[in-house]
């Protein structure tokens, strides 16, 4: 062969080899590089430095005296200085109605501070502009809210008690009117003034929702007893949740809710929870569609899952979700479903770029479950799901089934990537149904085989 043959030859080759590189970059380089880019927008806010406690403003931590007229105080000082530090010592604050915050506060819950909420249901009154279940509306306040604000911190060892067991948990069969109503107001898009519910609709307020906010930490507290919703993160941004302890076991006791919301960390968080632990949302159907803002850039790492599912994304994402990590986690108990993606016809929108790595769960019914058809119902927009990955999925015993994928007929899931999963027991092992490019790699289902038996 020539020289310049082989020169030319050679240059082909080495250019072949270049587009190859570009086109198939090292999957787990690119993830960490992903990650690590949304890891360093994701920055707490400086807590204030002008300390005060609440006792100043007249509160008492005797479990009797009202400290809600303390809180209101304190938050008006807040809003002159410009930013303050409220600090509880140990005690149970008494709050016979909701707290709303001010930008540039921090409420620190030292070790021993409770805060325990009234169960009245008239003192959350009146209505703010708030959402339930997808749909933004006019209700009750949440316990804890804050709308259009930054730089917001709940912090310290202490516990936020909604006391809702006896009142609003028994809501749940109170409900459908009024949740129909809501949905029918989405879907028919009907002015938001005219979206009033409140007393005698049954909707329950959620414990603390932060709505159009931006930077915000929550780290250290404990959380039990909610009405509804424990967290509820809505379009909002710049997000660290951290070091959370959650006893909250009451109907829809979700643990995190972010909704529209994006770049977010969730770190070493014990769940316990009468629901979903993280279910990641944008909105429901019309609303949400129309909407256009979707949940995006959220890090789930180092949390110990306990409840009804670990991590969900759905069912209301209509506005769709994407980038997200779920790492490094693992079990603080039995959750009926690990890593849970669920959709239906009515919702549209989109789910990608999942991503889970080194998650482990004990028993559970399903360990891990994609649905396009959530409850069999809807028509008309069929969500796209596609771009998920998984390397590292641990499991004791999965009840029903090991790895579950259900598109739709006219959108099928696609380009789900299995790699690194072991599921010691599953009566069924793996179920796919209209899917496209389902790629596994290093999966074992009821057992690994050995060496293959030799004939006698």
């Amino acid at each position: 062969m020539r020289k310049t043959q082989l020169l030319l030859l050679t240059s082909i080759l080495l250019s072949l080899m270049t587009i190859t590189a570009f086109a198939n970059p090292d999957p787990e380089a690119s993830r960490i590089a992903k990650r690590d880019a949304i890891l360093r927008e994701i920055k707490p806010p400086a807590i204030p430095t002008q300390t005060v406690s609440l006792l100043s403003f007249g509160a008492k931590g005797d479990s009797i005296t009202d400290c809600k007229p303390a809180f209101d105080k304190a938050m008006k000082s807040a809003a002159q200085h410009h930013g303050l530090k409220i600090v509880l010592p140990a005690g149970v604050y008494f709050i016979n109605g909701p707290i709303h915050l001010v930008s540039n506060v921090c409420i620190e819950l030292q070790k021993g501070a409770r805060l325990k909420f009234t169960s009245d249901p008239a003192r959350y009154l009146p209505m703010v502009f708030t959402s339930w279940e997808g749909t933004l509306l006019y209700n009750y306040s949440p316990f804890i809210y804050g709308y259009q604000l930054e730089n917001i911190s709940i912090t310290g060892e202490g516990t936020i008690d909604g006391n809702a067991s006896t009142t609003f948990n028994t809501w749940k069969n109170k409900q459908e009117k009024a949740q129909t109503t809501s949905r029918d107001m989405n879907h028919n898009a009907t002015p938001l003034k005219e979206r009033i519910f409140g007393a005698n609709h049954f909707l329950r307020p959620q414990l603390i929702q932060l709505f159009e906010c931006k930077n915000i930490l929550i780290e250290g507290v404990k959380i039990t007893n909610s009405p509804f919703w424990c967290v509820h993160l809505l379009k909002s941004e710049n997000i660290t949740v951290r070091r959370v302890r959650y006893d909250a076991k009451n109907i829809n006791n979700d643990g995190i809710d972010p909704e529209y919301s994006r770049n977010i960390l969730i770190e070493d968080v014990d769940f316990d929870n009468g629901d979903d632990n993280v279910a990641i949302k944008a909105g429901r159907d019309h609303e949400g569609r129309a909407t256009a803002m979707p949940s995006e850039n959220i890090i789930i790492r180092n949390c110990r899952f306990k409840g009804l599912h670990g991590v969900v994304i759905g069912s209301e994402m209509s506005a769709g979700v994407r980038n997200v990590f779920i790492e490094d986690c693992t079990y603080g108990g039995y959750c009926k479903r690990g890593i849970y993606l669920k959709s239906n016809p009515d919702r549209g929108g989109f789910i990608s770029d999942v991503y889970v790595n080194n998650v482990t769960f004990d028993q559970v019914e399903d360990c891990f479950f994609i649905t396009s058809f959530y409850h069999g119902e809807g028509k008309g927009f069929a969500t796209d799901i596609h771009d998920i990955f998984v390397n590292g999925l641990k499991c004791r015993e999965a009840k029903n089934a090991g790895l579950v994928v259900q598109g739709f007929p006219e959108k099928k899931v696609r380009d789900v990537y299995f790699n690194n999963v072991s599921i010691d027991k599953a009566p069924i092992g793996i179920s796919f149904t209209n899917t496209e490019n389902i790629v596994m790699g290093n999966v074992t289902i009821g057992g690994e085989v050995k060496e293959p038996s030799a004939a006698k």
